[in-house]
C-alpha cells in the first residue's frame, strides 16, 4: 500500500509519516517543505496541480493533513476567506484528482470545532451531534467536510473524516505548549478553581487512529470523534503536567466568574473557552467499529511530551 500524506512537516503529520516509516509502509509525502523523515517526497504546493498529480500517481490512500491552522493571533482582513482557501477549496481540488487518479481512500483530518466551542457537564460531542462550528478556521473545516463527502459520493471514493480535539505532545502549537512553559517556569496560575472537563488526544493516540482509518474496511464513508478517552478538568491537567515534570503545581483558587471576567477585559475570550468552558467528546464509535483503543494513557502521555520537550 502506499500512502501519500499532506502537512508532514507539521506536528501531527510529522508523527504520522514517523510511525509509518517505521512499520515499512510505502509513505509518500506532499508539501513545500521536506520532512525530517525518509519518505519518497515531492515537493511544490498542494494546489500545484502538476506537482499533485504525479504525487498521486498510484497512491492508495491519502491523508490529508495540511491547511490553515487555527490563529492565536489573527491578523488577516477576512480570516474566514483565508481559512477557506486553504482547508476547503484546496482540499476539495486535491480529493478531486485523487478520484481521477483511481486513490481508494480520502482520511480527513478535519476538528472539534465542527460541533462547537464548548458542551454541557456530561453531554459530550458525538458524531450524530449537530455541527455548529463557531469560528472561521472551524466553519472552513465543516465546509470542506461537506465538499469532500459530495465529492467522494459521486467518484466512488471512500472518505474517512476525523476530528480530534486538543492534540499534546512535545513541540505541540498553541495553548498546550503555552500551559508547560508556564508550569515549567513555576508560574503561579490562577486555575486551581477549574472543575471544566475536557477531552485531549496525545499525538501518539491520534497517529494510532488514522492508521487504523487508513485500511479498516468498516472506516470507510464514516465520521470519528477523537480522543484519549479520559477527560481532565485545567486543574487536573496542570497538576498532571507538573507531575510529570517533578515539579509542584502553584495553582491559586481563583473563581471562574472573575477569571472570566478579566478575559473579557484582555481580548481573550477564545482562550477562556479553552480553559474554563467544559468540551467533551465520546470515542464510542471507535471504540465499537473499528476496535480502537488509545493506547497511551493521558499520564503516559503528559510524560513522553515532558520527556521528549525542551521544557
Amino acid at each position: 500500500m502506499t500512502i501519500l500524506i499532506t502537512g508532514a512537516s507539521g506536528f501531527v503529520g510529522g508523527a504520522l509519516a514517523r510511525r509509518l516509516v517505521e512499520q515499512g509502509s510505502g509513505v509518500r509525502t506532499l508539501g513545500r517543505t521536506r520532512p525530517g523523515i525518509a519518505t519518497e517526497f515531492f515537493e511544490g504546493s498542494i494546489d500545484d496541480q502538476q506537482v499533485s498529480s504525479k504525487a498521486l500517481e498510484g497512491v492508495d490512500c491519502v491523508v490529508h493533513l495540511a491547511g490553515r491552522a487555527h490563529q492565536l493571533r489573527e491578523t488577516s482582513v477576512d480570516p474566514l476567506e483565508d481559512f477557506r482557501a486553504a482547508n476547503c477549496r484546496i482540499s476539495e481540488e486535491l480529493a478531486a484528482q485523487a478520484i481521477e487518479a483511481g486513490v481508494r481512500r480520502f482520511v480527513f483530518i478535519s476538528s472539534i470545532g465542527v460541533n462547537g466551542a464548548f458542551t454541557q457537564d456530561g453531554r459530550p460531542f458525538t458524531e450524530a451531534s449537530q455541527p455548529e462550528p463557531h469560528s472561521p478556521y472551524a466553519r472552513s473545516k465543516y465546509e470542506a467536510e461537506v465538499a469532500l463527502r459530495r465529492l467522494a459520493e459521486r467518484g466512488g471514493m471512500e472518505l474517512v473524516i476525523i476530528r480530534p480535539p486538543l492534540v499534546y505532545g512535545a513541540g505541540a502549537p498553541g495553548n498546550f505548549s503555552s500551559l508547560m512553559r508556564w508550569v515549567g517556569k513555576g508560574i503561579p496560575l490562577p486555575f486551581g478553581a477549574v472543575h471544566n472537563k475536557r477531552s485531549l488526544i496525545a499525538v501518539d493516540n491520534l497517529v494510532d487512529l488514522i492508521i487504523r482509518c487508513i485500511d479498516h474496511p468498516a472506516a470507510a464513508n464514516e465520521l470519528f470523534l477523537a480522543g484519549d478517552g479520559d477527560d481532565l478538568s485545567t486543574t487536573e491537567l496542570l497538576r498532571g503536567v507538573a507531575d510529570s515534570m517533578g515539579r509542584p503545581a502553584r495553582l491559586m483558587p481563583v473563581p471562574v466568574i472573575l477569571l472570566r471576567l478579566a478575559a473579557s477585559a484582555l481580548g481573550k475570550k477564545g482562550m477562556a473557552h479553552s480553559l474554563l468552558d467544559s468540551l467533551q467528546v465520546d470515542i464510542s464509535k471507535a471504540r465499537d467499529l473499528l476496535g480502537w483503543e488509545p493506547p497511551v494513557s493521558v499520564e503516559e502521555g503528559l510524560r513522553r511530551c515532558v520527556r521528549d520537550s525542551s521544557v
